[in-house]
């Protein structure tokens, strides 16, 4: 199973999301085309409203174990209760470009 796919059925199942979106943004980061390291996970669900953002992070991190240890190296989290995502008016946040990591040179 694709890794992408692992995470969609995950997220669906854990927290029944009103809005979800698994961005695939691994050609940003100079990997092949098929690639599958880096992810945006935009997810809107009622269940965090009881939650600190750091508890939601610490949720989807957990519920995600197998697939960073599986290859996943970046997961860049969007996690909003509903009254939050309208307040966004439902924008996702754009990505930085890919700066090289360690090849970077400051």
């Amino acid at each position: 199973m694709r890794i992408q796919t692992s995470i969609e059925q995950k997220v669906a199942a854990a927290f029944a999301p009103l809005h979800v979106d698994v961005i695939n943004e691994s050609r940003q980061h100079r990997g092949p085309a098929d690639a599958e390291t880096h992810f945006k996970l935009v997810i809107v669900s009622p269940q965090f409203a009881a939650q600190s953002r750091i508890a939601r992070h610490r949720e989807v991190n957990q519920l995600l174990a197998d697939e960073l240890q599986a290859g996943v190296h970046a997961l860049s989290l969007q996690l909003y209760t509903p009254e939050e995502w309208e307040q966004r008016g439902g924008v996702i946040p754009r990505t930085p470009p890919c700066m090289g990591g360690s090849r970077h040179a400051s």
